[in-house]
């Protein structure tokens, strides 16, 4: 079914199969891989299409600060976000002159039902580590897509945004 056209695609989808490089099996690689990856290439390939058609639109890819620097057990994961950076950069000198922006945002530790399963000395950790001291919200995550996706940014192209409380820095 035809859905028409696409002013802004946000490639959000995500999953982690998480273990240490010795132990991770080809299958936990391929599921990461499928979705994190091939899933935003493929949302991003149909988008582009529809969006060049109109010479206009606006890609936004979630990446994250473990494709900035890793992290240990998350290989397949950060292996993912990594080529997401890599992937927005491409297609921003592909698309530009097509009037199409793209740009990925690089949340950090976000507080979601994922997270608040985590034990507490864990989130306690995490928290640590973050100049911010603490998690961002779902919603500080959303406005930084928002101000992506908005005219406000008509100038910014193959930016990666790190939404992280200062990890990165």
């Amino acid at each position: 079914r035809d859905l028409g056209p696409v002013d802004v695609l946000v490639n959000n989808a995500g999953i982690t199969r998480d273990a240490m490089l010795h132990k991770m099996e080809e299958a936990q690689w391929d599921a990461v891989i499928d979705v994190n990856l091939k899933g935003v290439f493929l949302c991003g390939r149909e988008a582009a299409r529809r969006m060049r058609e109109r010479g206009r639109g606006v890609i936004l890819n979630t990446a994250s600060v473990i494709g900035l620097y890793g992290n240990v057990g998350q290989t397949n994961y950060a292996a993912t976000k990594a080529g997401v950076i890599a992937m927005t950069r491409t297609w921003a000198k592909e698309l530009g002159r097509k009037g199409i922006r793209v740009n990925a945002v690089a949340p950090g530790f976000t507080l979601t039902q994922m997270t608040k399963a985590m034990p507490e000395k864990v989130l306690i950790g995490l928290e640590e580590r973050t100049p911010l001291g603490r998690f961002a919200s779902a919603e500080e995550i959303a406005a930084a897509f928002a101000f992506l996706a908005s005219d406000d940014a008509a100038f910014v192209t193959g930016h990666v945004l790190s939404v992280d409380g200062g990890l990165t820095i």
